[in-house]
């Protein structure tokens, strides 16, 4: 690591889960990152941040407005709102001169993304969109695998999220990203990491994208029509065959001694009692047959990059949930990849040589396979040295990888084949 003269300071919008995440990097290395602003209009959220980093009152907001309306605070700003609320905060932070690290997805709309990468171009902010999958250490091994020619030319690539039942349950059946005028499109809220991903993994641009994709299974005509059947899972006769039920997701977890995510998203302070009080009046409580949703719960995506060089990407709820699986076909070998050990098979020496990335990271920032800390790692050393290269997910590629997203749900509404701009 880079000695620093003083801490990178930095200010957070929106101290939910991911605010929250980022900004443990400066718990962990205090003399890299100091967070010394807040902006959050939940109470115990903003309290908790605020508290965490020892951030005086001055600088502790209930609307990120006013933060940005102050003279500049900090060297860098993490943006990290819902995915609607992204793009008033980017511009006035970037007009203010902040370096940026936003969220993603960048926005909901292409346009909007568009314009927060035009105004930090004008402004010349430091950028970063918080891609993490780019920054684990697996993603970083297999990088240098495919760079060094170990399957020879790609020709296509297979990749697979397995979201997982009770995870979609949670945050796109009952949760934040259900809904799409409320958050955004489920491959663009859940998925544009992984298009992204691919992006990186392949090296070129996409040229042309279809897909299909509609939510299947959690709508009323699939609620089970035995008697007794509620709205709610706390006075469901049901309740207790119901893979999808609450109590058995949240109480259940809850009961086996973990309060962590997704329990503290119920209440933030879970006990048995808040739990209970939260699944009998707030939204994690509702069947999942009878809620607002309308994202979709399965999608494929077909790609084609320059060169001929294909991929096809599968988002599914309809699995335990793990890590994400990949198959990457050369010409000269075949990778393997579940997100922790690499399989290469080589053709001429008809040899198989696995690789352990050791992912696993028990540390405050361990999620993602390390990810949340490779980010936050570069970040801050990139805004230190004010050097823009140690940033994988720049305005450019991300504008580029954002795009594919819209073209690949644009597909899948209009059942066609959309044309990448070339």
């Amino acid at each position: 690591m880079t000695t620093f003269a003083r801490p990178v300071t930095a200010i957070v919008a929106g101290a939910g889960g991911r605010g929250t995440t980022y900004a443990l990097y400066a718990s962990e290395h205090p003399d890299r990152l100091r967070i010394v602003g807040v902006a959050e209009p939940r109470d115990w959220y903003r309290e908790n941040l605020a508290n965490t980093h020892d951030i005086p009152a001055g600088a502790v907001f209930t609307d990120w407005r006013e933060m940005a309306a102050q003279p500049r605070m900090a060297d860098a700003v993490i943006i990290a709102t819902q995915d609607a609320m992204h793009t008033e905060p980017a511009l006035a932070f970037a007009e203010k001169g902040y370096a940026i690290l936003l969220e993603k997805p960048m926005a909901p709309t292409q346009e909007e993304c568009e314009k927060i990468v035009a105004a930090v171009k004008k402004n010349g902010n430091l950028f970063a969109v918080c891609h993490v999958m780019r920054y684990t250490t697996y993603t970083q091994a297999l990088k240098k695998l495919l760079d060094e020619g170990a399957v020879g030319d790609i020709i296509s690539i297979q990749h697979l999220e397995p979201v997982g039942f009770w995870h979609q349950a949670h945050s796109f059946v009952r949760g934040n990203w259900r809904n799409t005028t409320e958050s955004s499109f489920m491959l663009l809220a859940k998925s544009c990491h992984d298009l992204d991903w691919l992006r990186y993994m392949v090296g070129q641009s996409c040229t042309a994208v279809s897909s299909f994709g509609a939510l299947r299974h959690f709508t009323r005509a699939q609620k089970p029509v035995e008697a007794g059947a509620a709205l709610r899972c706390l006075d469901c006769a049901f309740e207790d065959r119901c893979p999808y039920s609450a109590v058995r997701i949240y109480i259940g977890t809850f009961n086996r001694g973990y309060a962590g995510w997704p329990v503290n998203v119920v209440t933030p302070d879970p006990s048995l009692e808040s739990l209970t009080e939260a699944l009998r009046t707030g939204p994690y409580g509702r069947c999942v047959y009878e809620c607002d949703n309308d994202v979709v719960d399965n999608q494929v995506v077909n790609l084609e990059f320059a060169g001929g060089r294909t991929g096809v990407f599968t988002m599914t709820a309809f699995n335990k949930a793990g890590h994400r699986k990949t198959r990457i076909f050369g010409t000269r070998g075949e990778i393997y990849g579940d997100g922790e050990k690499i399989q290469l098979y080589d053709f001429l020496t008809d040899s198989t040589r696995e690789i352990d990335t050791n992912s696993s990271d028990a540390s405050i920032l361990g999620g993602h396979g390390g990810g949340d800390y490779g980010l936050m790692e570069r970040f801050v050393e990139a805004v230190a040295n004010n050097d823009q290269s140690l940033i994988l997910s720049g305005a450019d590629e991300s504008l580029e990888t954002h795009r594919m997203v819209f073209a690949a749900e644009r597909a899948r509404v209009n059942r066609c084949v959309v044309e990448m701009p070339r």
